[in-house]
């Protein structure tokens, strides 16, 4: 057993190890907190990105594929040969039949590409010239969580860094006074009780937390305690953070843990968002005619609507990754009624936000992405009737859609089957997707990696393909 002048040695000698060392590990941590320098790996088309995720699938025959072939095959059974086997979920794998459920909505050509689109979307279809739709999107799960995380991390599994904090990570941010990632939330009149959300979807996994996506709030001020307690003012809440950054200086001297220094990045970050987010979110000068465009709803705090023309404010300030996630797509049973809802709320909004971004010269270095975590069957869940049917999740085949920097516009990529059930043309897997994304943002997806339990990590694993097609 050592003597005490031996263990008081050792304390000694651990304790000289960290002063010494010190300087070097926090010169690392701090590298690591602001990113990969070695981005971008070319020059960029687009800056920065809109995402504007649509939470519990939304149908692609109703919107974006049209089958006019089904009307014919109304409440037949869906063919051995058509489903293949497919691994169905428990809401319909008891079902006897699997009646062919064909879209009650008509569809039409659009703009100089001829792009075919839903009655449900005429803003969207204004806009068909602008935008890449992809018909050949399929994914690795069939249920909405680990589907959701998939799109957002890579990995079914939760833990991973969101696709906003690899941006973060990579590329930095470009505004010092705002997150380099922020996120909004909306709920649909579609499903009301639709599947939540969970801040994972856009955290941090294992690269530092100062990376991890900045939610705003429905309500109230978008971040909290933006606003000082009652009889603190801004010199004295500066005086409390210099005094409190400085104690944190010196449990990073002795440690290194780079997490006390996103705590020090992150107090700074709050204090100068105490400006800027207020005037962010101050609307009251913009113009009638663009709040008209945006609809009626851009008016209520927390509706998709007003997350639009934040995401343009937002993109105006130049945050890197801009994250919308509607809720409300998750269309079981009574579809046809659901689905005007949800389109209600975010077609008008999402095509205002195309033109606001291309009229003030920004759709020019803006990546802007529309989708799903899957797609949604061609039978019908439950009973069909004239009026009515639900769709269950399909993750072999579903559309999304890009605009903006970089992609080929008024352009189909992809073709489905008649049943809009398999791909027979160009798939797109999630993971080649996220290549691309990263690839319009100046990022080789193979280079951005970050070392966790031996492992050179990515956002695309050791897969991921460029796909060229929807590159202009």
């Amino acid at each position: 057993m050592k003597t005490d002048s031996f263990q008081l040695q050792d304390a000694l000698n651990r304790r000289i190890f960290l002063r010494n060392s010190a300087a070097a590990v926090g010169t690392a941590a701090l590298a690591q907190l602001n990113g990969a320098t070695s981005f971008p790996n070319y020059a960029p088309k687009a800056k920065r990105i809109i995402y504007l995720f649509q939470s519990g699938a939304p149908s692609q025959m109703d919107l974006f594929d049209p089958k006019p072939q089904m009307a014919a095959q109304r409440a037949k059974d869906l063919p051995e040969s058509i489903r293949q086997g497919q691994r169905l979920t428990t809401m319909t794998s008891g079902q006897k039949s699997f009646p062919v459920a064909p879209s009650m909505f008509k569809f039409a050509k659009h703009g100089k590409s001829g792009m075919e689109l839903s009655e449900l979307i005429p803003n969207i279809s204004g806009v068909s010239d602008e935008i890449c739709l992809i018909r050949s999107m399929f994914t690795e799960a069939i249920n909405h969580d680990p589907a959701i995380t998939f799109c957002q991390t890579g990995s079914q599994l939760a833990g991973r860094p969101s696709i906003g904090s690899w941006l973060s990570y990579g590329l930095g941010s470009l505004n010092r006074d705002l997150p380099a990632y922020v996120v909004m939330t909306s709920f649909g009149t579609g499903r009301r009780d639709d599947q939540p959300l969970y801040d994972r979807l856009w955290g941090s996994g294992f690269l530092p937390t100062h990376h991890a996506g900045v939610r705003f709030r429905n309500s109230g001020d978008p971040v909290l305690y933006l606003s000082n307690p009652s009889g603190v003012d801004r010199p004295m809440r500066r005086q409390m953070l210099d005094e409190l950054a400085a104690l944190n200086q010196k449990d990073f001297q002795a440690f290194g843990d780079p997490e006390t220094a996103t705590r020090i990045a992150q107090y700074e970050m709050a204090f100068r968002m105490q400006t800027s987010v207020p005037d962010l979110v101050d609307t009251k000068n913009e113009p009638q005619h663009i709040l008209d465009m945006y609809g009626p709803d851009v008016s209520k705090p927390g509706t998709y609507a007003a997350n639009c023309l934040l995401a343009r404010r937002l993109a105006e300030r130049d945050v890197r990754c801009i994250q919308l996630f509607h809720m409300g797509w998750d269309h079981h049973g009574g579809l046809p009624n659901a689905i005007k809802g949800q389109c209600r709320d975010t077609d008008q909004a999402t095509a205002a936000l195309i033109k606001d971004l291309k009229q003030r010269g920004l759709l020019d270095d803006t990546l802007i992405v529309w989708g799903g975590e899957f797609g949604r069957t061609i039978y019908s869940q439950g009973t069909l009737t004239e009026t009515n049917y639900g769709r269950d999740h399909h993750p072999r085949c579903y559309s999304l859609f890009l605009a903006g920097a970089g992609v080929n516009k008024g352009h189909i990529h992809g073709e489905t089957d008649d049943y809009s059930y398999n791909i027979v043309r160009d798939g797109v897997h999630v993971h080649d997707l996220n290549a691309t994304i990263l690839h319009l943002l100046g990022i080789n997806h193979e280079r951005l990696n970050f070392k966790y339990q031996g492992l050179d990590m990515r956002l695309t694993g050791i897969a991921g393909n460029l796909v060229k097609g929807i590159l202009a």
